[in-house]
């Protein structure tokens, strides 16, 4: 055996990184979390211009945080409501850097490309409209009237069946309303956006079962749950701000179990920053239980945990199942019920990754609490069977009643800051025709037909553009190269196109794909003061828990030459369409805009009174009040029955997943560092079993090449730095948008079409025998 050791040793010396590799910290938040948001603050922003965003994020008469949708307290708001990561957003967007006329006028986009993604962010904000046109290399300025007659003559030129208006969750309601009115008006239903990349699952699984495409709970509810399901999710990183709400709960009693291949110290232990005794004491214990299944295994495990109520019940008759509820709102529990009856366990072991008693456990515990909340992320909707996984997590709940009563629910917790709220606003490829028959109404006697054909998402789009089918594309915010799969193939599918815009704050990867011949549009950031005619405005948006509520910025604006997003559709709209509405008054007073959401959105009666209210409103839930007459085809909750696929792999293949690092949000990467997990100065590290790395014949810090394997054909990422992990064996997890390339873009979930990013089946070869 030693022999063996020595030759490993000996074979791969020469391919070991110098990367920096820390202990895995015990604990969230604490000193650390301080420590690491001044140093940011500082680089960017300098402390007084960051200290005063600080103040005024997610605070009533401020602006809400341009991270993730998790809600803030109704009442009792801190006055400093904001997690680390949130702050790093704001001075992200409230940088001092600037990226002037004369920076691209230095640096091609040939050039641009060369940049890492932290690079391209560390340029600072866009200080003036960019154009690049045909033929050339270099973005340079255009008046703001000139670039709104391009993008109308481009738009036209291509024809509505050949554009599509891509959509980030960052988008305001307002902007997003304006946004789909001024495509539809053109005549495009091509509407992509970045929810498609994300909980498009979430909400096809649960509109299928239970009528509402949302989640159930209010913040409150937490307040009164016994048990928390927290799967498939790392709020430490991913939402902080929901570590308060889960360290509150855990203080009084309630139990929260997390169910993730990867043991996150978010989900360990949390010292809330702000909170002194928890800084000093080491913070509060979150979970009790962690329950390591294997990538994509939650679909059997669950169905374990199920499998395992029932039997209780079948033991102790009429005491486990909630029978009034099931007998009152739910259809199709005898098929589930054999369904499970069915599957063994040693085969639920198989797939899950983990034994039988940890279900049988978590079935005990789920059957021995009155209110119940699950919660889970993208660790579930990005995959082929994220659909059925989900709708896994409806028939646990429906099994006793845990929805519509205080403290239970469903939980999706969503990641950008108003990606609920521009679904909400008509943001959608396949909108419900209401929506269509209520923006006929209202703006039919101007000439609007709402287009009815099949409009294409996100993936379809990109498979549109390599056909030649879509042509143009305006993109809303976002950065679309870096955020979808198959990274080589999206960027050659931008670059084939001849037209494309983008409203953005910075550089991204996606404005370095340009097409034929592009426009950037800098906008105000969510932080920034936005004067209009009729004075300072304020847009609204919605977060994960239907909660609407207003955001007004505080900051002198990057540069005087910015305007809002209101205010770029609005001209968009005016070059493109002409005087179908009087667009300067839209612009001048969104009141104005906020009355026609009214006339058309559902649950928005009195929206500029309602929003003015400090807490906002909250929007009517049906299922909440245990109304499922959105099911279709009976109106009642539905228990749903489904196969899971066999994750077994051949021999030397590991299942991958792409996370996010602590220093990043979303695509933006705010630093190299990932200090949940103990990585410094590096991001292309593959995450593995240290059994793994044994059979493979791999050590620590060795250089490898990732190569992907789909339907024959196979893509690689090159020179990524092993690091062992506490991971299920078989398994891997690398950072996106690194790995990306080599996620194919035909490798989707079923029924939702999002991308199977946290599923790929990969080798790991020394880079040293490519």
């Amino acid at each position: 055996m030693s022999a063996d050791r020595d030759e490993h040793a000996d074979a791969h010396a020469a391919e070991l990184a110098d990367i920096h590799l820390t202990d895995v910290p015990r604990l969230a938040g604490g000193l650390g979390a301080i420590t690491s948001t001044a140093r940011f603050l500082q680089r960017e922003t300098g402390l007084g211009r960051g200290a005063k965003a600080l103040l005024a994020i997610n605070q009533p008469e401020g602006f809400d945080c341009p991270g993730c949708a998790w809600p803030e307290p109704a009442e009792h708001r801190a006055r400093l409501e904001f997690c680390e990561n949130g702050a790093k957003a704001i001075a992200e967007e409230a940088t001092t850097k600037r990226a002037t006329r004369e920076m691209f006028a230095a640096r091609s986009v040939d050039e641009l490309r060369a940049l890492t993604e932290f690079e391209l962010g560390g340029l600072g904000r866009i200080t003036e409209p960019m154009v690049l046109r045909a033929g050339d290399r270099h973005y340079r300025p255009i008046a703001w009237d000139d670039a709104f007659d391009l993008a109308a003559a481009e738009l036209r030129a291509a024809g509505p069946d050949a554009c599509a208006f891509y959509t980030s969750g960052r988008t305001s309601n307002e902007a997003a309303f304006l946004y789909q009115l001024v495509a539809r008006w053109f005549g495009t239903p091509h509407l992509p956006d970045c929810a498609n990349l994300c909980h498009e699952s979430s909400g096809v699984a649960l509109a299928e079962t239970i009528g509402v495409g949302k989640g159930t709970v209010q913040l409150d509810d937490f307040e009164q749950a016994d048990l928390i399901l927290v799967i498939g999710q790392n709020p430490g990183t991913n939402h902080p701000r929901m570590l308060t709400t889960l360290r509150d709960a855990a203080a009084r009693g309630a139990v929260i179990v997390a169910v993730n291949p990867l043991r996150e110290p978010g989900l360990v232990r949390f010292a809330h920053p702000q909170k002194v005794l928890d800084v000093m004491r080491g913070g509060v214990a979150l979970a009790r239980e962690h329950v390591a299944v294997r990538i994509g295994g939650d679909q059997a495990f669950l169905q374990g945990v199920a499998k395992a109520v029932l039997e209780l019940e079948a033991v102790r008759p009429g005491e486990v199942l909630d029978h009034a509820f099931l007998a009152e709102h739910t259809d199709g529990l005898d098929a589930y019920r054999a369904h499970l009856a069915a599957l063994a366990w040693d085969e639920l072991e198989v797939q899950a990754g983990v034994p039988a008693s940890a279900m049988r456990a978590l079935g005990e515990r789920y059957a021995g609490a009155e209110r119940v909340i699950a919660c889970w992320a993208m660790g579930l909707t990005q995959h082929a069977h994220a659909v059925p996984m989900i709708q896994e997590i409806s028939n646990l709940m429906l099994l006793r009643g845990n929805l519509g009563k205080p403290g239970a629910g469903l939980c999706p917790v969503r990641g950008h800051s108003n990606v609920q709220g521009d679904r909400t606003m008509g943001i959608t490829a396949r909108p419900k025709p209401g929506v269509l028959d209520a923006l006929d109404g209202a703006f039919g006697k101007a000439g609007f037909v709402a287009p009815r054909g099949a409009g294409l998402d996100t993936v379809d789009t990109l498979h549109a553009m390599r056909a030649g089918r879509i042509t143009a594309l305006v993109a809303l915010g976002g950065n679309l190269v870096s955020a979808t799969p198959d990274t080589d193939v999206t960027a050659a599918a931008l670059d084939g196109c001849r037209f494309t815009l983008s409203v953005a704050t910075k550089v991204n990867r996606t404005h370095l794909h340009p097409g034929a011949t592009s426009l950037l549009l800098p906008c105000l950031g969510r932080s920034e003061i936005d004067q209009q005619a009729s004075g300072p405005q304020f847009v609204t948006v919605e977060d994960s828990m239907s909660v609407v509520h207003r955001s007004q910025g505080v900051l002198a604006p990057a540069s005087e030459h910015l305007r809002s997003e209101p205010a770029i559709v609005a001209g968009l709209g005016q070059a493109l369409l002409g005087d179908v509405l009087v667009w300067d008054d839209l612009v001048a007073d969104y009141d104005g805009l906020r009355a026609l959401i009214e006339r058309v959105i559902p649950g928005f009666a009195d929206f500029n009174a309602r929003v003015r209210e400090p807490a906002g409103f909250i929007l009517r839930n049906a299922a909440r009040e245990r109304d499922f007459s959105g099911v279709a085809g009976g109106g009642r909750a539905r228990f749903t029955v489904s196969h899971g696929p066999d994750l077994r792999l051949p021999p030397g293949r590991l299942r991958m997943m792409t996370i996010r690092s602590h220093d990043q949000y979303t695509t933006t990467v705010y630093g190299l560092d990932d200090r949940y997990r103990g990585i410094k100065g590096e991001r292309r590290v593959v995450l593995m079993n240290s059994a793994d790395l044994v059979a493979l014949g791999l050590v620590e810090r060795q250089v490898v090449d990732l190569i992907s394997e789909w339907r024959g054909e196979e893509r690689c990422v090159t020179r990524f730095i092993v690091v062992p992990y506490d991971i299920p064996a078989g398994n891997c997890a690398t950072y996106f948008p690194e790995a990306n390339p080599l996620i194919p873009l035909d490798s989707v979930a079923a029924k939702s079409n999002t991308p199977t990013s946290k599923s790929v089946v990969i080798r790991v070869v020394p880079a040293a025998s490519r």
